[in-house]
């Protein structure tokens, strides 16, 4: 509350009657209600008060109609272009109204045969007002027995109505105007849009996959192998490990907070915790998209096909893979629910790679711990009669010869 309000109102504690204005008839309010109007006038968001001046008759300057107001907030548009703060130098005319900045009141034996615009001020109306009563940021008093036959409008204030009567409107505008919505783009602008963030993000992932592969290679190998040989474990471990990596982390910092030398170690096991799971998450994913590269790739060279066998080829094919499952929300994303279903069934497929790739990660121990990945021979396949009787690569077995033909 400013000081000026306040002091007005410690005059009226007093029992002094506030000055008004000189056409103005004794007032039918009770001063509890003159109190409140004030109060509320106070606690308004009208801004600071500026010394009360009519604005000047300006033939030259922009026209401001008052009298019919069709669109209020095209109305405010035209206000907020025209009228700025400190309000020193408002330039506009009204030729069916009247402007006013500062305080401004309507006694209650006037009759104002036109409409009134008040900015940055308090709009008191005791009397009648056959138009419009607009405020710019302030607020607008419909005092006992006051009469408004048109709209009563605030732009950035409010409107108390404390026994007054409105013939038309009663509109407080306190919010700014919502931002026109961009309209939607057109089925082959959202084609190249989609298929833009799919390279993109293919590229990155690329970029990282490479990466993992010059650094970390027999790493990659590892949890790229145990896809191949313990999918569905690897699955099942992953789901597991999502539904736990929430509760396992606020145990985690439940446990370091319970301990003096733990507190000072909870930033630096979160920032370290969050970057676990983000590569075992992403490192998993391009394990997942190795093992599927590497299995076609295999099955190429089954058939005869010359290829050359290598991590950079098999994550190249398995990222194409990954790549063709949202190629067709690319093209049909657009469709109303055929595009919904494929961006579903892509996200969905997308989920359990992901999964896999992260139950095979923390299987093999982030590449670690072969002991899923098949790498292992049982005990049994390194005895004499096993390696004897198993045939290698294009050749057949041979019977093992007896000990009497030795």
């Amino acid at each position: 509350m400013r000081a000026r309000e306040i002091g007005l109102i410690l005059i009226g504690l007093v029992g002094a009657t506030p000055a008004a204005p000189a056409a103005a008839e004794p007032r039918t309010e009770s001063f509890l209600e003159y109190l409140k109007s004030h109060l509320r006038a106070s606690l308004g968001s009208a801004p600071e008060m500026v010394a009360p001046q009519p604005v000047a008759d300006d033939p030259g300057a922009p026209v401001v109609s008052l009298s019919r107001i069709t669109d209020a907030r095209a109305l405010e548009r035209q206000l907020r272009g025209l009228v700025k703060a400190p309000y020193a130098s408002v330039r506009l005319r009204t030729p069916d109204g009247y402007a006013h900045v500062g305080n401004f009141s309507v006694g209650s034996a006037e009759s104002l045969q036109s409409s009134v615009l008040v900015i940055a001020g308090r709009a008191d109306v005791y009397g009648r007002v056959t138009g419009n009563v607009v405020a710019l940021d302030g607020n607008i008093l419909i005092h006992r027995g006051a009469v408004i036959e048109g709209d009563a409008i605030a732009y950035g204030g409010e409107i108390s109505n404390l026994g007054g009567s409105v013939g038309g409107r009663t509109l407080t505008l306190a919010e700014p105007e919502p931002l026109l919505a961009p309209p939607e783009a057109g089925p082959v602008a959202r084609v190249f849009t989609n298929a833009a963030g799919l390279v993109g993000t293919m590229l990155t992932l690329g970029l990282i996959g490479f990466g993992l592969v010059l650094f970390g290679k027999t790493n990659l190998e590892v949890v790229s192998d145990t896809v191949s040989h313990s999918f569905l474990r690897s699955f099942m471990v992953g789901l597991l490990s999502q539904v736990l990596v929430i509760p396992t982390f606020g145990m985690l910092v439940v446990g370091l907070v319970l301990s003096v030398v733990g507190v000072l170690l909870v930033p630096f096991v979160v920032v370290v915790y969050a970057l676990l799971v983000v590569v075992g998450v992403l490192g998993g994913f391009l394990a997942v998209a190795h093992a599927m590269g590497e299995t076609h790739t295999r099955r190429q060279m089954a058939r005869g096909v010359a290829v050359s066998p290598n991590s950079f080829r098999y994550l190249g094919i398995g990222l194409g893979g990954v790549a063709a499952v949202w190629l067709a929300w690319v093209l049909f994303g657009w469709v109303p629910v055929a595009g919904t279903l494929i961006l579903l069934a892509a996200v969905l497929a997308t989920w359990v790679l992901a999964t896999v790739g992260l139950g095979a990660c923390v299987l093999s121990r982030a590449g670690i711990q072969p002991s899923f990945a098949g790498r292992y021979l049982p005990a049994e396949m390194l005895t004499d009669e096993y390696l004897w009787a198993t045939p290698q690569q294009g050749v057949p077995a041979v019977k093992r010869p007896s000990r009497e033909g030795r």
